[in-house]
């Protein structure tokens, strides 16, 4: 049979083009520009925080050059420094006596901790952050490719939307939140590729990296229940539960009170700068928010009843929602009633959001909404530190147009436009998805014959249980068809 015949009778929406039919073997062809470029933004990323290296990340400077990062000061504020192993070593100086990270996240840190010991004691401080930098731009490019794998037919938008994205280049030193990142993205990859078993050891060891990749578990679990794919799901759940156990374990035995310190500090940490509860506060939710039981009970139950929501709206949409806008949407529930919003938190959603929703218009709005939190963060706590009233509106504007940082920092209203500019440009792209899930014809990803590329065993499979279909045959008096589970 000529090939012409065989293009006749493929199914409209199955592409032509053996490139876009085989998105594995695409992804190997551009595995190379998402990794350069990537690459190339990590770089700009270090370059932007060299003002600030250069003098050893003073605060006044830092803040005035928006060019922040945690790494430099707790490799000294937690004892690395001393040589001081965490969880097992305590410090003085603070309410704080241990790292206030999970596992994973304090493992990293003393792998860098030892990789810099041949440095000079007056050095070690920047190669701890260099080397841990380093590090990081890796873990970038595999949060990339990772996330365009995923992607399926929109492998090679996806990547070059995380890859390319402001978010990246600003906050990627900030923290050493890339890793658990980029263990998500791997699971979400590994479950892309039918592998529940891996996806859930690599959701094992984010969830060790980092408390978020937890909520991930509900979404899985409720589309897994939707199509009854049971052993699946069973799968993810041990190697979850496995992998995490096999990380947390030895530290829960050995070093008890300094493995429940990030659980301990957690609860008892008060309002962050980037937490919406900071703008409340100052318009009749000041008792609220200094209370810190009655904040997390604020922030817990608001998750709570958006996480019920989403539970609705994975049993209940007209078509069974896709991976990705579950996982986005449970993350921003969690995100915008949270007592802490850090910068780098756009980290957690970058992945996710270009796979729930690869239309560049509104991502790019999003980023615009975070560069404008980015720089306003470290421009009003210049203005704290400072003690200064901060420049108003104009004056900032004023400043910006001239490149230029705000003199004295900025006030805090024009901090809370910056701060109110990303809630709500976040909260902007999850009512896009949530518009997408009741409305599926309108899915861009959907649009041209794919289901769920991120799906994996959920990609293509029928309903078992559906409240959509259950109120449909309700109403007509006949009893709920069941389907085979396969």
């Amino acid at each position: 049979m000529s090939s012409s015949s065989e293009r006749l009778t493929m199914p409209a929406d199955m592409p032509a083009d053996s490139e876009v039919a085989d998105p594995p073997g695409r992804l190997r062809r551009l595995a190379p520009v998402l990794t350069g470029l990537t690459a190339l933004v990590c770089l700009l990323g270090w370059l932007q925080k060299q003002p600030c290296a250069s003098v050893r990340f003073d605060f006044i400077k830092t803040t005035t050059n928006a060019c922040y990062t945690d790494i430099y000061p707790l490799y000294y504020v937690r004892g690395l420094n001393d040589g001081k192993i965490p969880y097992f070593d305590s410090f003085t100086g603070s309410d704080i006596h241990y790292v206030e990270y999970p596992v994973l996240s304090g493992g990293f840190m003393q792998l860098v901790g030892w990789l810099v010991k041949p440095f000079g004691a007056d050095d070690r401080g920047l190669a701890f952050y260099h080397v841990t930098a380093l590090i990081l731009a890796v873990l970038a490019v595999v949060a990339v490719l990772a996330t365009a794998h995923a992607a399926g037919r929109r492998s090679l938008r996806a990547g070059l939307m995380v890859a390319l994205s402001p978010a990246l280049l600003l906050t990627a030193y900030i923290n050493w939140d890339l890793l658990a990142v980029a263990l998500s993205a791997l699971a979400v990859a590994a479950w892309s590729a039918r592998r529940p078993a891996l996806a859930g050891a690599m959701l094992g060891l984010a969830i060790a990296a980092k408390f978020y990749p937890l909520l991930f578990l509900g979404p899985l679990v409720l589309l897994c229940v939707r199509a009854g794919r049971w052993r699946a799901m069973g799968r993810l759940l041990a190697g979850t539960a496995a992998t995490w156990l096999l990380v947390n374990l030895p530290v829960m035995v050995f070093a008890w009170d300094g493995w429940t310190e990030f659980y301990t500090f957690s609860q008892k940490r008060g309002v962050d700068w980037g937490s919406i509860f900071f703008v409340l506060q100052d318009h009749g939710l000041a008792e609220p928010a200094a209370d810190t039981e009655l904040l997390n009970l604020l922030g817990t139950g608001t998750f709570l009843v958006l996480a019920a929501g989403i539970a609705v709206l994975a049993l209940a949409a007209p078509r069974r929602p896709r991976l990705a806008q579950l996982m986005f949407l449970v993350l921003v529930a969690f995100m915008l009633p949270n007592k802490v919003w850090s910068p780098q938190y756009v980290l957690w959603l970058l992945p996710l959001a270009v796979m729930a929703r690869p239309k560049p218009p509104a991502f790019i709005v999003w980023q615009l909404g975070e560069i404008a939190y980015f720089f306003g963060i470290w421009w009003f706590l210049l203005s704290v530190s400072g003690q200064t009233p901060g420049q108003d509106l104009s004056g900032t504007v004023s400043a910006v147009l001239s490149l230029d940082a705000p003199q004295g920092g900025i006030s805090q209203d024009v901090y809370s436009l910056a701060l109110l500019a990303r809630f709500a440009t976040v909260l902007m792209l999850a009512a896009l998805v949530v518009w997408d899930i009741l409305r599926p014809s309108g899915d861009v990803v959907r649009s041209d014959g794919e289901d769920d590329p991120a799906g994996g065993v959920l990609d293509g499979a029928p309903d078992v249980i559906s409240l959509g279909r259950w109120r449909g045959a309700r109403h007509a008096g006949a009893p709920v068809p069941s389907q085979p589970c396969p």
